[in-house]
């Protein structure tokens, strides 16, 4: 297994995408609503990135054919957008990637369309908080494995399941690299982290069981008892006391900013 460790100046780079990746996805979220349908939100995500300079990652990905992943209710990963409109009480994930600069950024919300049920709401807050968990036990020494075993702890004290079938991954000049980063698992396995790793992480929580399948699109996995399930990602940089999170929707200002600074001092001179 080979894993990559970034350069100060590759970090800024991902820094810079994931950043771009963030805002679109806050602007993404923030059209979710009863009668939006998945399709209009991949165009617009396609239509920010494109005007960012930055290419779509996912499409034409082993042939997926969007610049999104939008999976709704049952749906745990990999929905391709349709003409299909939001209903109030849906829940929808949105997965997106893009890349800048040949390095790539990764990340996923999952949104309530208007007022759902206080289960959905449940889930929805549960892994957003295994999310954040699983940040939280990232650090240089700590064993990737940490970081599933935070998540699977939190999930099932809340009587919900984590999904075996897909994983994080590390990320960086491709969309997948080592290593992969399952949800679940026992601490203090795997290989150990170490400053400089680019890791996206992706808890995938279901409110029934495990088990999923995927449908005869041969993209679209759902729950097998199509109970609701729910999705959020960051990309993250290992650093020496934590990590640093790239993918924060106030990152995007902030790297405008910091381009704009270095651009003014300097006068010369990326799923």
């Amino acid at each position: 297994m080979s894993i990559t460790l970034r350069s100060a100046a590759e970090i800024e780079k991902l820094a810079r995408v994931n950043a771009l990746v963030a805002g679109v996805l806050k602007e993404l979220a923030a059209a979710v609503r009863p009668g939006v349908t998945t399709k209009q939100l991949d165009e617009l995500a396609e239509q920010r990135l494109r005007e960012a300079g930055a290419e779509p990652a996912f499409k034409g990905y082993h042939g997926y054919p969007a610049t999104i992943c939008a999976s709704v209710n049952e749906e745990v990963v990999h929905g391709i957008p349709s003409n299909r409109a939001l209903i109030e009480g849906d829940i929808i994930s949105i997965d997106m990637g893009g890349k800048l600069d040949g390095f790539y950024g990764d990340s996923a919300v999952t949104v309530p369309v208007g007022r759902v049920t206080p289960e959905a709401g449940r889930l929805l807050q549960v892994t957003k908080t295994a999310l954040d968990r699983a940040v939280a036990a990232v650090r240089a020494g700590a064993r990737v494995s940490d970081i599933g075993a935070a998540v699977q702890s939190y999930v099932e004290a809340h009587g919900f399941s984590v999904v075996r079938e897909f994983v994080g991954h590390g990320i960086g000049t491709s969309l997948h690299e080592e290593p992969q980063i399952p949800n679940y698992g026992t601490a203090g396995r795997g290989p150990r982290l170490q400053e400089g790793m680019a890791l996206a992480i992706e808890p995938m929580v279901n409110a029934g069981k495990p088990a999923v399948k995927v449908l005869g699109d041969g993209w679209t996995a759902v729950t097998k008892d199509r109970a609701l399930s729910a999705h959020f990602e960051h990309t993250v940089v290992v650093t020496a006391d934590g990590c640093r999170v790239l993918t924060l929707p106030d990152q995007a200002t902030a790297a405008d900013e910091r381009d704009s600074e270095a651009g003014g001092r300097l006068r010369r001179a990326h799923v």
